[in-house]
């Protein structure tokens, strides 16, 4: 008796918590469509203007903003903002972050470079807490990261930058690929680099003008390039950052969806086990008071 009352128990707190997990596989799907429509919606933005960016260097040649860095001068300090999630329950989303930021944290080290951590999220405070390593700065965007917020933090980056404060700024974040893929990577977001990529088609433009021309694109600047990544460099920095920040929210909620379903169907599965042990213990406490009544009857015979 005590063990199908100790199974029924178990059969209830089982149901209890597929309704639960089921629940949260619900809310973590809407979160997560939401979060994708906003990703979607700034990505080609932000590939464009790092894009014009390359472009714009790359045909004015050599311009000189400390943004791009080459100060020649180190302070050996750098800034490295982990993006963590604020809850739990999201399969290996906090784990892989972690773990790539503390990779990142001791390969600094070993180069004698002082790393300054500044968190967003506080399952990352939690773990730097644990490790025993000091956080300089928290961070808290929520779901929805304003852009304004994320905005005035690339402004105290790229100000202490200026100022020879800092060497670097990375950013530890989950990179949104697919629903079926999200990749941990350690972004460097200041001092910006210039991707090769442009400069490469450029050049390839200018190889493929016809020979008659004798030529090759000249392009001219109205205001001067100068002027314009003046205006471009730190935008790319700022919507760097907030695609990053996006990234992550869209990261944690596929990735806590795909958690849930699978605590759902675990449930389900463990459900229909304790149903079956308590239908064979019944079943055999039926058979053993047969047994019993049977025996009794024949006795008094």
């Amino acid at each position: 008796m005590a063990q199908i009352r100790e199974i029924k128990k178990r059969m209830v707190a089982v149901r209890t918590i597929q309704r639960i997990t089921k629940t949260m596989q619900m809310i973590a799907t809407a979160k997560f469509t939401a979060a994708l429509q906003r990703s979607k919606a700034t990505r080609p933005y932000t590939q464009r203007i790092r894009a014009l960016v390359a472009e714009v260097s790359a045909a004015a040649g050599d311009v000189d903003n400390a943004l791009l860095g080459g100060r020649g001068k180190s302070v050996g300090k750098e800034i490295l903002l982990v993006v963590s999630s604020d809850r739990g329950l999201c399969g290996a989303y906090n784990g892989s972050v972690l773990r790539t930021a503390m990779s990142e944290i001791r390969k600094r080290r070993v180069d004698k470079r002082e790393v300054v951590v500044e968190t967003a999220g506080k399952k990352a405070v939690s773990f730097f807490r644990f490790q025993k390593i000091d956080i300089a700065e928290r961070h808290s965007f929520g779901d929805k990261p304003v852009f304004v917020d994320v905005a005035a933090l690339a402004d105290r980056y790229m100000a202490d930058f200026i100022a020879g404060k800092i060497d670097s700024v990375h950013v530890a974040y989950m990179r949104f690929i697919s629903t079926s893929r999200q990749v941990p990577e350690v972004m460097q977001l200041l001092p910006l680099t210039i991707e090769a990529s442009a400069a490469s088609k450029l050049a390839a433009q200018s190889a493929a003008q016809p020979a008659s021309k004798g030529t090759a694109t000249v392009y001219d600047f109205r205001p001067s390039a100068e002027v314009l990544l003046n205006d471009l460099l730190p935008k790319s920095v700022k919507v760097s950052l907030f695609q990053a920040l996006n990234d992550s929210v869209v990261s944690e909620n596929v990735m806590r969806m795909v958690a849930m379903k699978a605590a759902t169907d675990n449930a389900s599965g463990l459900g229909r086990t304790l149903k079956r042990n308590f239908n064979r213990a019944r079943q055999a406490k039926i058979t053993t008071e047969l047994t019993e009544i049977i025996s009794g009857a024949a006795a008094l015979e």
